[in-house]
C-alpha cells in the first residue's frame, strides 16, 4: 500500500471514529480533499481511489485542473478560497460548489455568470474572528446576506462555511458556527450544510455538526513549493 492510499485510509478511519463519538453517521459527512499546489496527476490518482470531492482555493489552479481532467466528469470541484468579483465568471465555469460567498456583490457576480438556467451551490462564509480583514461576513450580517443569496435566481444556498481562528480552541469556534448555521436556516430552512474542519481540527468540527470537511496535507502529503 503506497503512502497516498495509507493516508487516505487513515483519515477516513479517523473521520468515522470522530463521527461515532459524536453519535453521527459517517456517511453523512463529505470529505473534500484539498489539492492546492499539487499536480493534476495526483487528482487523477485520488479519483482512481474513489475520491470525488476536490477543493481548490485559487481560481487559476482550479480552472487549469478542471480543464486538464475534463474527462473525469464525476468530479465535484469545491472552490474554498477568497473570491474576487472579477473572477466570478471563471470560478463559476469551473466550480461545482463555492464555499466563500461573503458579500452581496460576489453573490450577484456569480449569479450573472450563470450559463442559462444552471444552478450553482453556494455557502455563506462567516468570519469567526474579530478581524474585519479576514474572509467572511460578520455574524451580524448573516441573515441579510442569506436573504440576498436566496434571492439570486441561479444560486442555491446550501449552508455556512468558516475557518477556525488560530487564537482559540477550535471546538469553541465551531460551536459558535453551529449557532450561526441555525440562524441561517431560519432564513433558508433546507440550507443545512456546515463546511468546517481541516487537517488539524476536523474531529472538533464533526462534534459541532460539520457536514463537509476540507482536508489537505493529511491526505495529499506535503504541498510542493509553488512556482
Amino acid at each position: 500500500m503506497d503512502d497516498l492510499v495509507a493516508r487516505l485510509a487513515d483519515v477516513d478511519a479517523r473521520i468515522a471514529a470522530a463521527a461515532r463519538v459524536a453519535g453521527r453517521d459517517p456517511a453523512a459527512i463529505t470529505r473534500i480533499v484539498v489539492t492546492k499546489f499539487h499536480p493534476a496527476q495526483l487528482v487523477a490518482r485520488l479519483h482512481r481511489l474513489g475520491v470525488r470531492d476536490l477543493g481548490e482555493n485559487r481560481q487559476q489552479e482550479l480552472s487549469a485542473k478542471r480543464a486538464e481532467l475534463a474527462a473525469l466528469t464525476d468530479l465535484r470541484w469545491h472552490f474554498i478560497g477568497q473570491a474576487q468579483t472579477k473572477k466570478a465568471r471563471a470560478i463559476r465555469a469551473a466550480a461545482s460548489v463555492v464555499h466563500s460567498v461573503d458579500r452581496d456583490k460576489l453573490a450577484d457576480a456569480l449569479d450573472r455568470a450563470a450559463d442559462g438556467d444552471d444552478v450553482l451551490d453556494v455557502l455563506v462564509q462567516v468570519n469567526l474572528t474579530a478581524d474585519p480583514d479576514r474572509g467572511g461576513v460578520a455574524p451580524a450580517g448573516i441573515e441579510a446576506l442569506a436573504e440576498h443569496v436566496a434571492g439570486c435566481r441561479t444560486l442555491q444556498l446550501r449552508g455556512v462555511m468558516a475557518v477556525a481562528p488560530l487564537d482559540e480552541p477550535p471546538a469553541a469556534a465551531f460551536a459558535r458556527l453551529a449557532g450561526y448555521a441555525a440562524r441561517l436556516r431560519r432564513v433558508v430552512p433546507d440550507a443545512d450544510w456546515i463546511s468546517a474542519g481541516m487537517t488539524a481540527d476536523f474531529a472538533e468540527a464533526i462534534a459541532a455538526g460539520a457536514t463537509h470537511l476540507r482536508i489537505g496535507s493529511a491526505i495529499t502529503g506535503a504541498r510542493p513549493v509553488p512556482d
